[in-house]
């Protein structure tokens, strides 16, 4: 099993030998989950943060993580500078790539399918800007629901379709979720109790009998 935490230190220590300080395109799905990812990559990385998330179940919850993710920058220090590009809402997207999967549970293989689908927008974005971008990343691993395996994976692969490195991560590691939880209580973020497609919100009201929100 490889070490994603390693490989991402041993890409920083490669940078900073160097002297340099990549450019990062980061995936963010929502605030609490690009918390500590950001407080550990801006002192090594100038990051442009890529809110591309067609999974989420309504425009309203769409909109409402994405204004939390603006707050958590505005407000965070070492986010100071950082900019959010918010990629057009199209969650037909993810509908296409979940037809069939419908019933596959959490961590199943409609979630390797959104994975890949956010993923590699995100690569082919870092792509299509010609060499601003030295690497691509998502701050999903930082959830203990995501499968950090499945998102190197998918990383490696779109690194060498779209040409642009992928940056390896398991956020988890070192206490990053735990960091993430006391960031988010600091902040006052909302965190969400699905992860944001229709299929896991009922999922959770089966599970609790409760409504989300």
């Amino acid at each position: 099993m490889k070490n994603y935490q390693l490989m991402l230190e041993e890409i920083i220590k490669e940078n900073q030998d160097k002297g340099k300080k990549p450019t990062l395109l980061l995936h963010a799905c929502c605030a609490p989950c690009s918390s500590y990812p950001i407080e550990y990559l801006s002192q090594y990385f100038d990051i442009t943060l890529y809110f591309y998330n067609p999974n989420i179940a309504s425009i309203r919850e769409y909109n409402k993580r994405r204004r939390e993710l603006e707050r958590f920058v505005s407000e965070f220090a070492p986010a100071a500078g950082i900019e959010i590009i918010d990629a057009v809402y199209t969650p037909q997207d993810f509908f296409i790539i979940a037809m069939g999967l419908e019933n596959e549970p959490e961590r199943g293989a409609r979630c390797y399918e959104c994975y890949r689908l956010r993923l590699e927008q995100t690569a082919k974005y870092a792509s299509i800007c010609e060499g601003k971008y030295d690497y691509f990343g998502t701050t999903l691993s930082i959830s203990p629901h995501k499968d950090a395996d499945w998102l190197n994976e998918i990383g490696e692969e779109m690194a060498k379709e779209y040409n642009v490195p992928f940056l390896y991560a398991d956020f988890k590691k070192k206490n990053g979720y735990i960091r993430s939880i006391e960031l988010s209580n600091e902040y006052n973020l909302y965190r969400q109790d699905f992860c944001g497609c229709m299929h896991s919100q009922k999922e959770k009201i089966d599970n609790t009998g409760k409504e989300w929100g």
